[in-house]
């Protein structure tokens, strides 16, 4: 018997500014539509467009659940309300052979969006070129920012005296 799973896809509609902050919308594909298409329709974003860049950045399994959560930058809606700095802590397994974490929080996984969102500033011109549009965003994901090359954004670094796991 095969198990069957619930295809839920989370869109992170992040914002740059004064620091980060993002708002979540959860949507289930309609039928006949992928997972990239059900991301748009929760962001309000249409398919042609140059302005935002819409990018799956990870999934994770709940029971009977795969969450497939997806970067939207900068948000098309600024004036909803959003939820504050992403996680410092990112999501991590217990061993390196482990990699599921026992928890995962929304703001760890914001972050993580974050950082990916970094990485293809720095190695993706067609990402590049979206969000060079927006200089709140493109200064935020700068490495002056600490945000280049997949690396840690200044504000996700533990505060002193504490150590990542």
């Amino acid at each position: 018997m095969t198990a069957r799973h619930v295809v839920s896809v989370e869109t992170l509609l992040l914002r740059a500014g004064d620091g980060w902050s993002y708002r979540r919308v959860v949507v289930s594909p309609g039928p006949g539509e992928s997972p990239d298409e059900a991301a748009r329709r929760a962001a309000g974003v249409e398919q042609g467009t140059d302005e935002v860049v819409v990018h799956s950045t990870s999934w994770r399994h709940r029971p009977g659940e795969i969450v497939l959560t997806y970067a939207v930058c900068p948000d098309p809606e600024p004036w909803l309300p959003a939820d504050g700095r992403p996680a410092a802590e990112p999501a991590r397994g217990a061993a390196p052979a482990t990699p599921s974490p026992e928890r995962v929080e929304v703001a760890q996984v914001a972050a993580h969006a974050i950082r990916h969102l970094a990485f293809l500033m720095a190695e993706d011109p067609v990402v590049r070129e979206a969000l060079s549009r927006h200089p709140e965003v493109a200064i935020a994901l700068s490495p002056s920012a600490g945000t280049g090359g997949g690396r840690a954004p200044a504000w996700a670094v533990p505060p002193s005296g504490t150590s990542a796991r």
